[in-house]
């Protein structure tokens, strides 16, 4: 339609011819962009219809509301059919994007592979490995522990923020013993201690809780590995060594380890011990809060009332104890950036490692 064509009055048969080829062009439109511009050119101001409408002022009343009302019918007919196709185009989009994002649950084909383990899970058994090879046993211990266990024999005060409702997950059982889901795998060392069997070197991975908010360092729910060794004459030295052994055996022998003193009530002296962030190569970042360094967890030399309260004579014994994040070290050697990405189950990322 040329523009001389669209300022002489219509008739009905080029209004008819219009609306026929305005749904034929409609039905082809292939997704909702190109239906947008379609629209706009069918019914915008610029339309054919438009510049229709302009020319009826010259006409007779009785051919205007005649052809006027021509022109109505023709352009609801096209909105209408702008409107349908509208709904089966989102219709077709949100069907692409479920097929996309959908599981295949069918069983396995013959000959398909088994699939692979989790990160988390691939991560701990190479630390299991490690320890194994360094004289170590696996020791497991309940995720529903009492007080005593997570708390007291540990030499945590009563009045310690970790027992807070707000840092713990308490379980009502009746009970006249309060129970929580543990908050960290140090009772088990104190499980082990009391089985009397030294010298003791072990290790005890599993999940544990706590009421975090969770970003990207942090999980409400992730997984700690617990190691334990107590034995005569055990120092300070043999713990810093044994950091830097499986270290070393996870990460490669070019990241750095350091020991920074911290505080915790079942090991004294006590530090935190942190390795160059594997995501900025120690530049700074978001993920280790622009220091370079992650914090892998928590040691120290076990306290005297922790080997007492286990039946442990600490002018006897010594012993060091190390805890830290599977989850944490994960990330690091994979270089993810938000520890969150663990738990969200897309098999396009599981797919990857």
């Amino acid at each position: 339609m040329t523009s001389t064509e669209a300022e002489d009055p219509p008739v009905a048969e080029t209004i008819e011819r219009f609306a026929a080829a305005a749904a034929k062009r409609v039905a082809q439109a292939r997704d909702l962009e190109e239906l947008d511009a379609l629209q706009s050119e069918l019914t915008g101001r610029r339309s054919p219809v438009a510049g229709w409408k302009r020319s009826l002022g010259g006409l007779a009343d009785a051919e205007r509301r005649e052809l006027g009302r021509l022109l109505n019918e023709a352009l609801e007919r096209v909105e209408a059919l702008l409107a349908e196709r509208r709904v089966a185009l989102r219709r077709e989009a949100r069907a692409s994007r479920l097929d996309g994002d959908r599981m295949d649950l069918t069983e396995v084909p013959p000959g398909a592979g088994p699939g692979h383990l989790h990160v988390v899970t691939q991560v701990r058994e190479e630390l299991e490995d490690i320890f194994v090879g360094m004289g170590y046993e696996i020791a497991d211990g309940p995720e529903a522990e009492s007080e005593w266990y997570n708390f007291t024999a540990l030499n945590m005060p009563r009045d310690h923020p970790a027992r807070s409702i707000q840092d713990s997950f308490y379980l009502a059982t009746g009970d006249r013993e309060t129970y929580l889901l543990r908050t960290q795998t140090s009772p088990v060392q104190v499980r082990l201690l009391e089985r009397g069997s030294l010298p003791l070197y072990a290790v005890a991975p599993g999940r544990v809780y706590r009421r975090d908010t969770a970003d990207a360092r942090h999980l409400p729910v992730f997984h700690q590995i617990e190691g334990i060794a107590v034995d005569h004459g055990v120092t300070f030295g043999d713990l810093a060594g044994t950091i830097e052994t499986f270290v070393s055996a996870i990460f490669g022998s070019a990241t750095a380890t350091r020991l920074r003193p911290g505080y915790f009530p079942f090991t004294e002296p006590s530090a935190e011990f942190e390795v160059t962030c594997a995501i900025c190569g120690g530049e700074g970042c978001r993920t280790c809060s622009q220091t370079g360094w992650i914090e892998l967890g928590g040691s120290g030399m076990i306290h005297p009332a922790v080997l007492e309260s286990a039946g442990v004579d600490p002018e006897e014994w010594t012993g060091f104890a190390f805890g830290f994040g599977i989850d944490r070290i994960a990330t690091m050697r994979h270089g993810i950036e938000d520890i969150r990405v663990l738990l969200e189950n897309d098999v396009r990322f599981l797919a990857q490692l």
